[in-house]
């Protein structure tokens, strides 16, 4: 009942890897004005490298580090022409993808020291804005998956967002034709055949999408403060990645960090199934249809879980870069 965009928007819960996985740092630099800066030198130092690594930023002022060693300390300076050195120390947890938050270069007068100092709503604002930006081959929003495993909570404005996003994006739109005509050639729900009747299995189809991702993705998840996303695990056995993905419909991590019964997700589902008797055809209406549906939206989660946890990540375009 719901489209691959839809289905692309689930909530999931956390990791437990058996050996510590490689980090990864990006980051994109701008000036106090909020322009990105190109062309910056961007320096990685650290205990474990004899050499220090320089990348430069691209157009957008994007940056990328890949393949870092976990718990160890690393300095990052960015030094460009015309402004003031940045630095800052990090340190990442293991199998880590960090967004390094508040880059911000001012114009240099004389030396200036940059005291950098970690805002969690700043942090959750930038990484906001990169999975805004995640998509399948660049084309299949997939907006609701947390690569980094310590992403901060997302804000009650930001879970409304990002589920107006998904439910406003072209490809949605092109999802909800897609279903509607099959659900129109299989006759389910039973609103007849013919252009005529098109209209409204396309209508149920966009109501159901809509209502499942509202309730699910925003409302439910502000109200009861838990995190609507998907965080990627990656790494560990084969067997714990099957189960992380399995159980993600019904395990959910809260704002505060703890995990707990993924009443969002199920909810969603649930009320998605029950507000379709209230515009399906009078033969597809009634409980059972109702538990039927919530059952079959539940499946669809799994599905779509084992996908983002085994394939669709591997094809997710983030911050213009493909895994």
């Amino acid at each position: 009942m719901i489209s691959l965009a839809f289905a692309l928007s689930t909530p999931m819960l956390g990791q437990n890897a058996e050996m510590p996985p490689r980090a990864s740092v990006i980051g994109t630099v701008t000036d106090v004005n909020g322009d990105t800066v190109p062309n910056a030198a961007v320096v990685l130092k650290g205990s474990n490298i004899h050499e220090e690594r320089i990348v430069r930023t691209t157009e957008n002022g994007f940056f990328e580090f890949r393949d870092l060693q976990p718990q160890v300390p690393y300095q990052v300076s960015i030094r460009a022409t015309n402004f003031a050195e940045w630095t800052s120390t990090i340190t990442l947890d293991p199998g880590q993808f960090k967004i390094l938050a508040g880059i911000e270069l001012r114009i240099e007068t004389d030396r200036t020291t940059v005291h950098v100092t970690y805002d969690p709503i700043e942090a959750a604002t930038e990484q906001f804005k990169t999975e805004e930006r995640q998509r399948v081959f660049g084309i299949i929003p997939n907006f609701y998956v947390a690569y980094d495993h310590n992403a901060e909570p997302l804000t009650a404005k930001m879970k409304f967002k990002l589920a107006l996003k998904v439910s406003t994006d072209p490809v949605t739109a092109a999802g909800v034709l897609l279903v509607a005509s099959a659900k129109q050639a299989g006759n389910s729900p039973k609103y007849g055949q013919g252009w005529g009747a098109y209209g409204e299995p396309m209508g149920a189809t966009a109501a159901d999408g809509f209502s499942d991702i509202l309730i699910g993705g925003a409302i439910l998840p502000s109200l009861l403060h838990q995190d609507p996303r998907y965080f990627y695990q990656g790494t560990g056995t084969t067997g714990s990645r099957i189960r992380h993905a399995m159980l993600s419909p019904f395990w959910a991590r809260y704002d505060n960090g703890k995990w707990g019964p993924n009443y969002s997700s199920l909810g969603g589902d649930l009320a998605s199934s029950g507000l379709a008797n209230l515009y399906y055809p009078r033969s597809d209406r009634g409980a059972g249809l109702v538990f039927g549906n919530f059952a079959i939206g539940t499946a669809e989660r799994i599905g779509a879980s084992l996908a983002q946890e085994f394939l669709i990540g591997k094809f997710t375009r983030r911050g213009g870069h493909m895994n």
